[in-house]
């Protein structure tokens, strides 16, 4: 199940894993597993992530289907 949109909002943004992993002080296979929805990212890191990349910790979600 793909729960977080991490690779893509990467991808949009034209930033790496590596980047990512020195901004927030993450390893960057623990940045892999969240990218590949293997691992996913506790609530304080979504944040850190958001904040990393400058943009809405929901953006970082899949929606859900409300049907």
């Amino acid at each position: 199940m793909k729960i977080n949109r991490l690779k893509v909002v990467l991808a949009e943004s034209q930033r790496k894993n590596k980047w990512l992993a020195n901004r927030i002080g993450k390893d960057e296979s623990t940045i892999s597993q969240w990218c590949t929805n293997k691992r996913q990212p506790s609530l304080e890191s979504l944040y850190q992530i958001a904040e990393a990349l400058e943009i809405d910790v929901r953006e970082l979600l899949q929606p859900t289907s409300l049907s």
